[in-house]
């Protein structure tokens, strides 16, 4: 992406739902301060890689497991708010479950993604259990195809709208989308390893200012904002309470 004289590029690991909802395209046509690597996965994979020291920078939106897998074992130089996005529950037109009922189709990505994680914190504070059940399907796979999924079985699912307006030709409806709950908060970390990148830090930097801009005036169909700013800026994650 960039012309650099370092050795290697910057290891930027990321999630599906970035790629899918066009975040990674501004980021190849901007000027970062390093060339940059992508690597794409579920936000549990991507931090599980992290934590392993194979990656410079993530960006990841699954809060419990960034704690539990970046900061608690102390794998994290740099914690920076980066974005927000918006969850929706998406369904048939005709809504069978009324939104409210369990009865009908869900397909679920199963993976270990940001989105799989926030869709399991959801059941729980509904007092579900969903797994085992004949009407939870589990895809395996990323947020398109398990949208895909779920439009063909004219089952629900949860997604992030920006990805939702990538994806053609689906008769699925965003049922329910103004909750608190469905906030989908992104934070790029910095991660600890023995050989540090030398531009990791200003790449953090750069995207909390060149790239965030960009994301940030992003528009989906009928001009809704995909996504939304969050408060704070780079700084070491605060220790965790013994």
């Amino acid at each position: 992406m960039a012309c650099t004289s370092e050795a290697r590029p910057l290891r930027l690991g990321t999630t599906t739902t970035v790629e899918l909802s066009g975040a990674l395209k501004i980021l190849d046509s901007l000027h970062p301060p390093a060339a940059v690597a992508v690597v794409i996965g579920p936000s549990g994979q991507i931090l599980r890689s992290a934590a392993a020291g194979d990656l410079d920078v993530v960006i990841t939106h699954a809060p419990s497991l960034e704690q539990r897998l970046l900061i608690a074992p102390g794998r994290a130089t740099l914690r920076c708010p980066f974005v927000a996005s918006r969850f929706a529950l998406v369904g048939p037109v005709t809504d069978p479950a009324k939104v409210a009922g369990a009865r009908a189709p869900f397909a679920s990505r199963g993976d270990s993604s940001g989105t799989h994680v926030k869709e399991l914190a959801l059941w729980a504070g509904a007092g579900v259990s969903p797994k085992g059940r004949s009407w939870y399907l589990e895809t395996g796979a990323d947020q398109g195809a398990t949208v895909r999924v779920a439009d063909e079985r004219r089952a629900y699912a949860l997604v992030d709208l920006p990805t939702l307006s990538q994806l053609k030709g689906l008769e699925l409806r965003v049922l329910f989308t103004a909750d608190t709950a469905l906030l989908n908060p992104y934070t790029l970390y910095v991660v600890r390893s023995p050989s540090p990148h030398p531009a990791a830090a200003a790449f953090a930097a750069w995207a909390l200012a060149d790239w965030r801009a960009r994301l940030l005036a992003l528009q989906l169909d009928g001009g809704m904002t995909a996504f939304q700013p969050v408060a704070g800026e780079c700084a070491a994650p605060a220790p965790v309470a013994s």
